[in-house]
């Protein structure tokens, strides 16, 4: 493995980190920032290729804990250099730049598997936070994949990263527009359920077990009544007590649970 020293906050490569982690999907090349070596363990677990590993020089021996590639870049810097360029308030000594995985439509939407498809669509989710907890429930309920539309903050925003604890490495995630979306979801002869607070079926009654797709909304306003219109029905949560309305993150995990319920009682 190619071994550098870096003293200066201008090298070009912790340039392309500070962008990656900063504005997220708009690397030239494609590659991503993560922060941590939890994180780098769970990327090199889910087979991504790290084309650079950026580390403090006073914990180099945190390496000897990776199996990298010979071909992947390591650079050595003074800890307050590498904390530079990072986004978390307590700066891991640990980084390193990644490509993504690549999914497609014909992944998310295969037929061949053992259990129907089960999707959760983002429609304008802006807390990174909620989206990588929604991601890391998404694989833990066994949902087949996730889609953002647009308005949906970056799934490779450093805290949407880190709230996914490695889930976003393994799971099909797609970004695409409605009007795709909704066509594919379609001509797959996948149900559409929106989510709602009134006037909606108790999610425990609707037939989750078929192929399904779930929106979650917006935060504050949930699903932008544009995307709403076009889903086939709405569910919501029988909340008994006094609470209006659950965090989407919170929605979305007892969805895919009670999704993953309905299933596992099918089988």
């Amino acid at each position: 493995m190619p071994v550098h020293i870096v003293q200066s906050k201008h090298n070009e490569r912790l340039k392309q980190l500070r962008r990656a982690l900063s504005m997220p999907g708009r690397d030239p090349r494609g590659l991503a920032g993560i922060e941590g070596p939890n994180l780098l363990h769970e990327a090199l677990r889910a087979g991504l290729l790290i084309h650079c590993v950026f580390a403090a020089d006073d914990a180099r021996h945190l390496l000897d804990d990776f199996q990298l590639p010979p071909e992947t870049e390591i650079l050595l810097m003074p800890r307050t250099l590498l904390a530079s360029a990072l986004t978390t308030e307590a700066p891991q000594p640990i980084a390193a730049l990644l490509q993504p995985p690549h999914w497609d439509w014909p992944l998310l939407l295969d037929t061949s598997r053992a259990t129907p498809t089960l999707l959760v669509i983002l429609a304008g989710l802006q807390d990174p936070g909620n989206l990588g907890t929604i991601l890391r429930s998404a694989e833990a309920f066994a949902a087949h994949g996730v889609v953002c539309l647009p308005g949906t903050v970056s799934p490779w925003n450093p805290k949407a990263v880190r709230a996914s604890a490695g889930s976003l490495f393994r799971l099909p995630l797609l970004t695409a527009s409605a009007d795709e979306c909704f066509l594919r979801l379609r001509q797959a002869g996948i149900r559409v359920l929106t989510t709602a607070v009134h006037g909606a079926q108790f999610a425990n009654l609707a037939h989750l077990h078929a192929p399904v797709a779930i929106i979650i909304g917006n935060e504050g306003n949930g699903v932008p009544s544009e995307i709403a219109t076009l889903a086939d029905s709405a569910i919501t949560i029988p909340c008994p007590g006094p609470v209006e309305s659950l965090n989407a993150s919170v929605a979305a995990s007892i969805l895919l649970y009670e999704a993953s319920c309905q299933r596992k009682a099918r089988l």
